[in-house]
């Protein structure tokens, strides 16, 4: 049997995996085999850590206007807050909420001492 010489499409194919592959290194970035293996776990793992990383974000987002809710209030917390907001159909997502912690407090402690205003104001009437 004749030797066949293969074409440029098998090493065009190589070469564009490769180019993924550059910035791996050792054995990763060299060897086809292995640059096939590592570009399949390279890709599982970006798509698994987008999913985290939103996870990540809305923590760290909760965890910030928790801070500065209960650090004005002592009976006032998350939890409270973020019911009071959507009973009074206020739309503010956790990430402004978050920005307005860090940038302006004192916005937020505006939003929960109205709050809290309405939130007695609606409660004594019902107490008498």
């Amino acid at each position: 049997m004749t030797r066949v010489r293969r074409g440029y499409i098998a090493r065009k194919r190589r070469k564009k995996v490769r180019l993924f592959a550059s910035s791996f290194r050792g054995t990763h970035s060299r060897l086809t085999r292995t640059i096939a293996q590592q570009k399949i776990r390279a890709l599982v793992s970006a798509h698994r850590d987008r999913d985290r990383q939103k996870r990540d974000f809305r923590r760290l987002w909760i965890t910030r206007i928790n801070a500065v809710i209960r650090e004005k209030g002592v009976c006032y917390n998350y939890s409270q807050f973020i019911h009071d907001l959507h009973k009074r159909q206020l739309l503010l997502n956790r990430k402004i909420l978050a920005q307005m912690a860090i940038l302006d407090r004192n916005c937020l402690y505006m939003i929960s001492n109205e709050l809290i205003k309405k939130e007695d104001w609606k409660e004594s009437p019902q107490m008498i």
